[in-house]
């Protein structure tokens, strides 16, 4: 017998509780037959003022992400889906493997993580070897961004950080500026193969499938790489329209 709406799928996700703009994408792009039920990772909203006070309240998350999966998985889920990117980009590629196989451990499900999910998408594209990101993290944080994708086989051509000064205040980031930071970060527009947006509580998943149209290029918001990734990990191969080619091609 299977979930009478989620017949083909139930998602698991987890994300931090101060984050408001995961549950509403990832509704976004659910097809039907797949359910999303959110865990959330008890998350305070300090005020991320510097490298350090933001590495700590990255730490608070870390510390906290089991206690959301041991919660979520009394729902049974079949899958789960990482609704925060920053802890799963530090301690460059063998972290993020490690950070998988200690959620899969305790959950004895599969697990997409923003990192490796960018990853992927980035390589269901092809030709992409120089990349430029935009985080609304601090430098400490974009520093490990840095570290994961160059020793996942890609050359960093610029970087960028909002330095946003609350966790919800991500949320508040506008698509203006975020429009004004892509071009800015995509510079001559000849040096980079594509661009990724990181950091799950930033609003860009509309913006970045626009983005694709003017600036010629892949424009990947870590949401719809994730998403994207869960869904084709578990065989579901649909079509989704309005978020860039990422779920409309591949």
């Amino acid at each position: 017998m299977r979930d009478v709406l989620g017949w083909r799928c139930k998602f698991g996700v987890i994300g931090p509780s101060t984050n408001t703009i995961v549950q509403p994408d990832f509704e976004m792009m659910r097809p039907p037959g797949v359910t999303n039920h959110y865990s959330r990772i008890f998350t305070p909203n300090a005020q991320a003022i510097s490298n350090e006070s933001f590495m700590a309240g990255i730490q608070v998350i870390g510390d906290n992400v089991l206690d959301a999966v041991r919660s979520v998985m009394t729902c049974a889920p079949d899958y789960l889906v990482m609704g925060m990117s920053s802890v799963t980009f530090y301690g460059g590629a063998a972290g993020a493997d490690a950070f998988v196989a200690k959620v899969e451990r305790e959950s004895g499900v599969g697990v997409s993580v923003g990192s490796h999910s960018s990853t992927a998408a980035l390589k269901a594209y092809g030709g992409v070897k120089r990349i430029a990101f935009l985080s609304p993290y601090y430098p400490v944080a974009n520093a490990e961004v840095r570290r994961y994708f160059t020793e996942s086989g890609f050359e960093i051509v610029r970087d960028m950080c909002l330095e946003c000064k609350s966790w919800t205040g991500i949320a508040e980031v506008t698509p203006e500026l975020l429009r004004e930071k892509l071009i800015e970060l995509n510079g001559n527009g000849r040096d980079t193969d594509a661009i990724i947006q990181v950091g799950t509580n930033l609003s860009m998943v509309r913006l970045a499938a626009a983005a694709e149209l003017w600036l010629g290029k892949p424009v990947i918001a870590i949401n719809t790489a994730t998403y994207w990734h869960a869904l084709r990990q578990n065989g579901i191969m649909d079509r989704i329209a309005g978020f860039g080619r990422l779920l409309e091609e591949f």
